[in-house]
């Protein structure tokens, strides 16, 4: 199912969310705002927007973060050993517990500009039985870019650790 799709089932009120969800609509405004008693405002209306809203705005939230942290998930991964776009994309997935993905067609764009860079090095190999692939490696100044922005991560982290009183994992 394609995001719009799940955005306009939310907009027709498909019944397909949790009862927590259905309560708090009830009960709040589209921007989270509590509805006087007898405001004339439809229950259903404002569920619908309520759903609508929490879905785009994780979506963008997502959107977001991915871009910030792109580059240092890739550099990362390539750090130890050469790998292609696809085992990439499977890595993130994996070891993120499915919290983040990247569709392979947003990270090869992200693979070409980080080669152009001199970030990291492509190269295609051939195997017995499969078909060719382009394994990526950390170049010397793709390592120094990493130690930098893991610094500035750990940083930013810490930062929103001690405003918000989140733990890291």
């Amino acid at each position: 199912m394609e995001d719009h799709d799940l955005v306009a089932l939310a907009l027709e009120g498909s019944g397909n969310v949790r009862p927590d969800e259905a309560a708090a609509a009830n009960q709040q405004d589209a921007h989270g705002g509590m509805l006087p008693r007898g405001a004339g405002v439809d229950a259903r209306d404002t569920f619908q927007q309520y759903i609508a809203m929490k879905y785009i705005k994780s979506r963008m939230l997502d959107r977001e973060l991915k871009k910030g942290s792109a580059e240092l998930l890739i550099l990362s991964l390539v750090e130890d050993q050469p790998r292609h776009g696809y085992d990439l994309s499977k890595l993130i997935e994996a070891r993120s517990g499915g919290v983040l993905k990247f569709r392979v067609a947003s990270l090869y764009p992200l693979l070409y500009r980080l080669e152009k860079r001199g970030w990291i090095q492509g190269r295609w190999i051939e195997k017995a039985g499969q078909r060719r692939r382009r394994y990526y490696r950390l170049t010397a100044p793709g390592a120094q870019v990493l130690a930098s922005q893991r610094s500035t991560w750990r940083e930013f982290a810490g930062a929103i650790s001690r405003i918000a009183g989140v733990e890291h994992a």
